[in-house]
């Protein structure tokens, strides 16, 4: 990392990442020209990086990839989780090359262009993922200019002011603005995603969307939901009045405990309606807030398609995928809660369920499919459990 105090560019360095305490580092920008601040992530899967930088929990971060080819496959409109990407940018350590796929619509480096999502190359990415993993996620600048032309002294102060993500609702900025029925079932090569698919005599699932990834409702749909979504400060009223069998929380970006001034409320009324409920990520963290648990900001966060975590009730290990900074507070989880599923990589809680209502969430994205069947279960399970009730 470059001292920033010296104002030197190096030669041939168009773009350059500017930490909150004056250091930098410098290397090949590409996508579009400017600048962003958030807080910098690393994430360790191999593939994805399409749907990774569409995921809705990424807004306000600059994701640092550990696999030093990304954008080899170029880009597809199938491969995203939301029309558009959320993730402020990203940083790799080769350059962009050519797209190498059958599938390839658009070269990686036009489609971060055309979204205004700004990329950085030639950079150690194992060195900046070892400073997160030992200091934790740090408030940054990433900044491309084709001149190398950069104030560094002016964007460390933009990163220093940064007031980072805890204590930041951002579910209210990526959700859905109006009520909407999913139509959008399984992915075939060549066909792509099947459609109507969610007839009317099927469980119907409302699925309040945080900050959703689209595959989450497909999966709802494959496990033989129809599934309504509605936005992130739809009120009890206006869920009940779909006469739901089932409630989805959906994953989301942020602090957990600023969305849930506005969730947590509406999610005690669909437990005291006994309405059953499923959570995911941020889903999970709303869930346990609303029975009475903390949750807390973790030192690096978990993100990546490689985190095994391990069942509970039978000791099974998932390979799941995972992106979250936030995490529920086994020590806090209050006597009708059960924990249900644990990280084997730092022991934090990954799922819990309650003993006294049909409710259950997990930490970890079971729709990302990196197992690749390992975690489908938990659709199937409370799908299945709707049409019980439904049938009952």
């Amino acid at each position: 990392m470059a001292d920033a105090k010296t104002l030197i560019v190096p030669k041939g360095a168009t773009g350059v990442l500017v930490f909150a305490d004056g250091s930098a580092v410098f290397g090949r920008g590409f996508g579009a020209v400017g600048e962003a601040v958030g807080e910098l992530c690393f994430n360790t899967a191999i593939t994805g990086y399409q749907e990774i930088m569409t995921d809705p929990s990424y807004a306000g971060q600059v994701v640092t990839f550990t696999f030093p080819h990304i954008g080899n496959v170029g880009t597809n409109a199938d491969d995203v989780e939301a029309d558009t990407p959320f993730a402020l940018g990203c940083v790799v350590r080769q350059d962009v090359t050519e797209p190498s796929n059958f599938r390839n619509v658009q070269p990686f480096d036009a489609w971060m262009r055309d979204h205004g999502r700004i990329g950085l190359s030639g950079v150690d990415t194992r060195a900046l993922t070892r400073m997160i993993r030992e200091k934790g996620a740090p408030n940054i600048v990433i900044a491309h200019d084709p001149d190398g032309q950069f104030d560094i002294e002016a964007l460390a102060a933009k990163a220093a002011a940064w007031p980072g993500l805890e204590g930041m609702d951002l579910a209210i900025e990526v959700t859905a603005k109006d009520s909407r029925l999913w139509n959008d079932g399984g992915w075939t090569l060549g066909k792509g995603y099947s459609l109507g698919e969610a007839g009317a005599d099927r469980p119907h699932v409302v699925a309040i969307d945080y900050g959703a990834k689209n595959n989450i409702f497909r999966n709802l749909v494959k496990a033989g939901a129809r599934v309504t979504v509605l936005p992130a400060t739809a009120t009890f009223d206006q869920v009940s009045a779909l006469s739901p069998d089932g409630v989805f929380l959906s994953n989301g970006p942020g602090d957990p405990a600023a969305t849930g001034a506005y969730a947590v409320p509406v999610i005690r009324q669909v437990l005291d309606a006994d309405i059953p409920v499923f959570g995911i990520c941020l889903g999970h963290q709303l869930l346990g807030l609303a029975v009475g648990a903390k949750t807390i900001k973790m030192h690096q966060g978990h993100r990546g398609a490689n985190h095994p975590v391990k069942r509970l009730e039978d000791g099974l290990v998932e390979i799941t995928s995972m992106n979250h900074g936030f995490a529920v507070d086994a020590a806090t989880l209050p006597a009708n809660v059960r924990a249900t599923h644990v990280s084997l990589f730092d022991g934090s809680n990954c799922g819990i369920a309650l003993t006294d209502k049909n409710a259950f969430s997990v930490q970890y994205h079971p729709e990302a499919s990196p197992g690749p069947q390992d975690s489908f279960y938990l659709f199937q399970r409370f799908v299945d459990g709707l049409k019980k009730a439904v049938a009952a």
